[in-house]
């Protein structure tokens, strides 16, 4: 079984945004990483149509949105984004660290199956609302 160290990992840019740096693996079923976002790098508003998704804060705070809904979320929390699931981030803090987990695996890629949604100014301005 292959055994993985954080300061070892090689990380790679994110597909949907290239500024971004993440430490990403696929397994059979599953692809996880550790991704970082300093001020202004996260991505809109967005879903997946085919992945489940699960986000472990380890550093930072986030204005989180899922759905209808938008919280805080910091270092200990979990989130859990279902499927077609639109959701988003706003950092509050720089950086922001987490671990993530993504089903299926795919390509182990995990922007893979990053999809736009219309209404991302809308959505953007309700993650601009928390603080």
């Amino acid at each position: 079984m292959p055994f993985y160290k954080a300061q070892d990992m090689q990380a790679t840019p994110d597909v949907v945004n290239p500024n971004v740096m993440m430490m990403q693996f696929g397994g059979e079923f599953i692809k996880v990483g550790i991704v970082t976002y300093e001020a202004g790098e996260a991505p809109p508003p967005h879903s997946h149509p085919n992945d489940e998704q699960w986000i472990y804060m380890l550093e930072g705070r986030l204005a989180h949105l899922l759905d209808d809904e938008t919280v805080t979320v910091g270092p200990g929390d979990l989130v859990h984004i279902p499927r077609n699931t639109v959701h988003g981030i706003r950092l509050l803090e720089s950086p922001c660290r987490f671990f993530t987990c993504k089903s299926p695996a795919g390509s182990g890629n995990l922007s893979e199956d990053y999809t736009e949604v219309p209404n991302v100014t809308e959505l953007e301005q309700r993650l601009a609302e928390v603080s």
